[in-house]
């Protein structure tokens, strides 16, 4: 884009480090490559599994983030997101956050979120249905909350027990929590019980239904899924087949099992219905269309996902066409 044309004077952006798509060392090279290209902060995803085979990775996610408290000096760090419910034991997360907060001072934000049965149910656990997710996630937010007070803790809930535990390892300042919403409810949910919010989508319903309930509206954050690429028709095409995923609506992400099972619902996903929800193609200028939806519709931070092998080309994009035509607050 060679126009002068601001997006927001609210906006910052980030980058999405992609667990699905790398190998853990490389997530920590993008992770540096980003903080240098001029990116704020950044979104790694936890997973236990890729959403599909051609995605290829699902590394651990708190052993890359202590690689990347080593290669880093500026950059915010978010889980996008955490699933403190079943998978991991809350009192395991809040010592696994604890540490990360210890090593990235100030610049770790903890989001967490309600989870996918594709990552769940590896232990054999049930698979409740959101409402429960949702109480057993407010539980989750007070068991470790507790924790972090760095005292002897014995808890009995309806959900989870913790008997005699004590976090000896804490940071300087505790790290905020984020809430991952993508409806009103939970919107309710990230302003009620935690610090900031995460979302997938430019729904200003969710965001309303967060600040109207006392949410902070200086933390709404925002990912936006791109495909960037000299040639549009072959971004579509690498989209189509790295991230199908995108092409499905409704609670299906939330609610398969195995990624074969992903690769089976998307197989009716077609270029068009990609390029519909990915911004594909070499040109800058959807791109920060979208992002001014996201402003426009109340968020402060936007990540971009850029889906796909050609991470350094695209921050080399986003250096020169996108970063320069977002004005940042202040």
């Amino acid at each position: 884009m060679r126009g002068e044309r601001k997006v927001t004077s609210m906006v910052q952006l980030g980058y999405t480090l992609s667990s699905e798509e790398f190998r853990p060392n490389d997530i920590v090279t993008h992770a540096r490559l980003a903080e240098e290209t001029g990116f704020t902060f950044a979104s790694i995803s936890d997973h236990y599994h890729p959403w599909v085979d051609a995605q290829e990775h699902s590394p651990f996610v708190w052993s890359t983030l202590g690689g990347i408290a080593q290669s880093t000096e500026r950059l915010e760090i978010l889980t996008g997101v955490t699933c403190p419910i079943i998978r991991i034991h809350p009192a395991i997360l809040a010592q696994a956050a604890a540490t990360m907060a210890d090593m990235l001072p100030g610049r770790f934000i903890f989001g967490v979120g309600t989870g996918e049965y594709l990552n769940e149910h590896v232990t054999g656990a049930q698979w409740p249905p959101v409402s429960k997710r949702q109480a057993m996630l407010i539980e989750a937010i007070e068991v470790m909350r507790e924790l972090w007070k760095g005292e002897y803790t014995t808890h009995y809930g309806e959900h989870f027990t913790v008997e005699n535990a004590r976090i000896y390892t804490l940071p300087e300042a505790l790290p905020p929590i984020f809430v991952a919403a993508s409806g009103p409810d939970s919107g309710v949910l990230a302003a009620k019980h935690g610090d900031g919010l995460i979302s997938t989508a430019p729904d200003a319903e969710v965001v309303r239904a967060y600040t109207g309930s006392g949410g902070d509206a200086t933390r709404v954050y925002g990912q936006l899924t791109v495909c960037w690429g000299e040639n549009e028709d072959e971004s579509v095409q690498t989209a189509l087949k790295i991230w199908p995923n995108a092409g499905l609506s409704g609670q299906l992400s939330q609610e398969l099992a195995l990624p074969l099972y992903f690769e089976s619902a998307t197989e009716l996903v077609t270029p068009e219905i990609i390029a519909r929800q990915v911004v594909c193609g070499p040109d800058p200028e959807p791109i920060l269309r979208k992002i001014a939806e996201y402003a426009d519709a109340g968020f402060t931070h936007v990540y971009l996902h850029q889906i796909g092998p050609n991470q350094e080309g695209f921050l080399d994009f986003a250096k020169r066409e996108i970063l320069p035509h977002i004005a940042l607050e202040g």
